[in-house]
């Protein structure tokens, strides 16, 4: 039975890219699909077959190289702004088109009131770890520091107004992690902390891939030589001088190296050797295919592509969410993480040599390769909507 179902994540590639392949599947099923983002997206999401539902974009929000908690805090207040925008239009169009599910971002706290307030199915999709009264890590990471922050006091204010104005129940608590009765996380139950303490209600689908493995290509230009990937992301890219650290690590023919540089402008990181390729943007999937290690700031969409495709992780955390996975890479085995702060060439080829000839960490790989790709990804997610709205 064809169902109508809405997709709601504002920005950020991270959330909203591992949703493309899910909502693809949806649409090949014969469902119809909405996506309310902001415009950003808007041609990835007709590409995947949806119908886009315009959303206030979110305003640019540039962080410094390393976010401690006073940046944390500043981008709860800007992020709520944004999400908070977006409510009245999103129940205005639910109003006049009543979606048979919506399935939401774990952020976008604007659907789930919506999904409330007219009795419709809702659904979380989780792209980082989960949490639940065993597991908080990630929580902990982002808050700690945030006691009597002025700027925490004036997000409640945010949050309280808000409320009164629209007449919803929520407080600060309500804008971050709250349960639905189904949860897919977009992680493999292995790589969780304590994943044996989730409930049925979370349904651990691991990467999602789908077709993006067949409509993205990348030819090595030097084959013959090992391939080392390093990408940070698509928001602390402004990091020209990491950049010439790694050409002045692997700059001398032993490997040859793919990595992204967002929107530095290729003179800044300096003469290239040909075995170093620089570009704003890879195709992620198909460089990971070739890859023989994978510097990283270990966003949990990178990090479970990686496992995919049983590629070690050097991990450079950026923020603190990307810390706390970048401890679950080390803990597990499948590679190293190493301070931003602290990094050198003679640190980075020592590290690479490390991750690559290890056995320990290449069994290890193996065996949570085999987790993440049994997890069932975007046909695992898919099933799970259907059966939730049968």
């Amino acid at each position: 039975m064809s169902r109508l179902v809405l997709f709601a994540c504002l920005a950020g590639h991270g959330h909203v890219t591992p949703t493309l392949p899910l909502v693809a599947e949806l649409v090949r099923r014969g469902h119809r699909v909405e996506y309310a983002c902001g415009p950003e997206f808007r041609e990835a999401i007709g590409r995947a077959g949806a119908q886009w539902v315009a959303m206030p974009g979110l305003a640019p929000f540039v962080p410094p190289a390393q976010v401690g908690p006073e940046i944390v805090a500043l981008w709860f207040r800007h992020f709520f702004a944004g999400l908070a925008a977006t409510y009245p239009v999103l129940l205005a169009h639910c109003r006049a088109h009543r979606p048979d599910a919506v399935v939401y971002d774990a952020t976008n706290w604007p659907a789930r009131l919506v999904a409330r307030r007219m009795g419709l199915r809702a659904a979380r999709t989780i792209p980082n770890l989960a949490e639940n009264e065993t597991y908080s890590q990630v929580d902990d990471a982002l808050t700690t520091g945030l006691e009597g922050d002025p700027q925490m006091a004036a997000f409640a204010d945010d949050v309280a107004a808000f409320a009164a104005a629209h007449g919803v129940d929520i407080d600060v608590a309500g804008t971050m992690d709250v349960v639905e009765d189904l949860n897919l996380v977009f992680v493999a139950r292995a790589f969780q902390p304590a994943g044996d303490s989730f409930d049925d209600r979370f349904r651990f689908v691991g990467a999602m891939i789908g077709g993006r493995e067949q409509v993205q290509s990348w030819s090595s230009p030097h084959p013959g030589l090992p391939l080392l990937f390093v990408s940070l992301g698509s928001i602390f890219t402004g990091r020209p001088d990491f950049y010439r650290t790694c050409v002045e690590a692997f700059g001398d023919g032993h490997f040859q190296v793919a990595m992204t540089i967002g929107d530095v402008d290729p003179a800044d990181v300096g003469p290239l050797p040909p075995t170093v390729q620089v570009a704003s943007w890879f195709p992620q999937l198909a460089v990971l295919r070739q890859a023989r290690a994978f510097i990283t700031h270990a966003g949990m969409n990178s990090t479970m592509e990686a496992l995919y495709y049983g590629v070690p992780m050097l991990a450079l955390p950026q923020m603190p969410e990307q810390a706390v996975n970048a401890d679950r890479v080390a803990a597990l085995g499948l590679g190293v993480k190493l301070d931003p702060q602290a990094i050198t060439a003679d640190a980075l080829r020592s590290a690479v040599a490390q991750v690559t000839v290890s056995p320990v960490i290449r069994t290890n790989l193996h065996r949570m390769q085999a987790e993440v790709r049994d997890a069932g990804g975007v046909e695992a997610g898919a099933q799970a909507i259907e059966e939730y709205l049968a």
